[in-house]
């Protein structure tokens, strides 16, 4: 009996989305990602996730040189979009106000509409976008239905989540103990809303 490869099998859509140029690439940091790279990629928007990519959501850290990194890719001519399933929309505000990246939050990742939204307002096919994130299940997966590249970062110290203790091990990459973390003291930044 022939078996036919699942791949086959699948729809349209996600056979598109399982090109090897559509990998999982890894980083440390954000900072860490190579903006030269991605642009001999033909990378032209970043889709970013902001909870414990870009600070944790407990707001202790901020990813070492994030914001520095996000000024000089906007000057390489990137464009940016903040996706936040965070629950403190003031937060997501913030952020999006201080960084001048546009946001939705609650983005509803992994589900396709945020992605499509943002890209959208990028104007860019999902080829020429790559969704930066911690978490396997919403940020990567997310990106992966939509067929956009994507880069998982290791996720910024947090006190865990009743779900990650039982499978964060799994979708998060932890954050290496050799690596720089930089305070963020959120009482500077903005009050409780």
């Amino acid at each position: 009996m022939n078996q036919i490869p699942i791949a086959s099998r699948l729809p349209n859509f996600l056979k598109r989305n399982l090109r090897a140029d559509r990998r999982c690439s890894r980083s440390d940091t954000l900072a860490a990602i190579d903006l030269d790279r991605l642009i001999d990629s033909g990378i032209k928007g970043i889709i970013i996730d902001l909870d414990n990519t870009i600070v944790s959501e407990d707001d202790r850290y901020i990813s070492p040189n994030a914001v520095i990194w996000i000024d000089r890719a906007k000057k390489l001519g990137f464009k940016f979009f903040i996706l936040s399933n965070g629950k403190r929309n003031y937060r997501v505000r913030y952020w999006s106000a201080y960084l001048e990246i546009p946001a939705i939050n609650p983005a509803k990742k992994p589900f396709p509409g945020a992605f499509r939204q943002a890209m959208r307002s990028m104007q860019l096919a999902p080829d020429r976008v790559v969704v930066i994130g911690d978490s396997l299940h919403t940020d990567l997966v997310g990106a992966w239905l939509v067929g956009c590249h994507q880069i998982q970062v290791a996720s910024l110290p947090h006190p865990p989540r009743w779900w990650e203790k039982l499978i964060g091990k799994y979708v998060q990459i932890a954050y290496p103990i050799d690596c720089e973390l930089w305070d963020f003291q959120s009482s500077n930044y903005f009050q409780n809303n």
